[in-house]
């Protein structure tokens, strides 16, 4: 018996077979769950050849986050592979333009600062009203983070985009707790995945956590942080929301 037998969950963000996301989902069906996955315009196709390699190929929906047109459509488009609506999704969504990251911090223009809070933040907030009408009586939804209490080198507005992520968690909990409606992050440590290539000196983060993790930390392993996702879908967290679960080692707990 699997912890996710019987659910239905949407995964977005699924772009590498090396992304948090990807793992998310293959863990999801290997306890399982039935999956659906979003994509969008051009990446559309890395997200079918990726489905590939799941245990079982995926469906897969088209949703743009920052698409009026989309969100609404999100309920009919589920709806065609899961009739009977979610018990999950997965908020795998971040961006921020280059010019919001690497160190440009106090002079990036308000127009890239907004992209990235309406991409990385407010699309926890969009996403979930989107699903709201698909659940039944209860639901879970897991966002990817990365710590925001304190400022990282070169992570720049992304970080502050990560600081409203984690308010904006904590506000869809208080707002839906009454629906049974559970919002809870995953504050990762760094993975080499498709986003992080885009950091500037990522290197850096690297270091850091090889030096301060007390449990020893590998950049190349998806896997612990797409375990804690599929944990929070299950239903052996019923009354845990508005919570940032850490799996980095425990690098956000040390002190210099």
């Amino acid at each position: 018996m699997g912890l996710l037998d019987g659910k239905k969950i949407l995964v977005t963000g699924v772009l590498t077979d090396g992304s948090i996301a990807f793992h998310i989902a293959r863990l999801a069906q290997e306890q399982g769950a039935q999956v659906v996955l979003s994509s969008y315009g051009r990446v559309m196709s890395l997200t079918t050849r990726i489905s590939a390699r799941l245990p079982m190929p995926a469906p897969i929906i088209e949703l743009d986050v920052t698409s009026a047109e989309d969100l609404q459509a999100l309920e009919s488009r589920v709806r065609e592979h899961f009739p009977d609506g979610l018990d999950g999704v997965v908020h795998s969504i971040g961006f921020a333009p280059e010019a919001a990251l690497g160190g440009n911090f106090l002079n990036t223009s308000w127009e890239d600062v907004a992209t990235a809070m309406q991409v990385s933040a407010y699309s926890l907030k969009a996403l979930t009203m989107a699903a709201r009408p698909l659940f039944n009586g209860s639901g879970s939804v897991v966002g990817l983070d990365f710590d925001a209490t304190v400022a990282w080198p070169k992570y720049d507005w992304m970080g502050v985009a990560k600081a409203a992520l984690e308010a904006t968690s904590r506000y869809l909990a208080r707002d839906l707790g009454a629906e049974n409606i559970r919002i809870n992050l995953v504050a990762a440590g760094p993975i080499k995945t498709m986003a992080a290539k885009s950091i500037p000196g990522f290197q850096e983060f690297e270091n850091v956590w090889n030096e301060r993790a007390p449990l020893a930390w590998d950049v190349n392993d998806p896997v612990p942080a797409a375990q804690a996702a599929v944990a929070l879908l299950s239903d052996w967290f019923p009354k845990t929301t508005a919570e940032i679960i850490h799996v980095d080692g425990g690098v956000h707990a040390m002190g210099a």
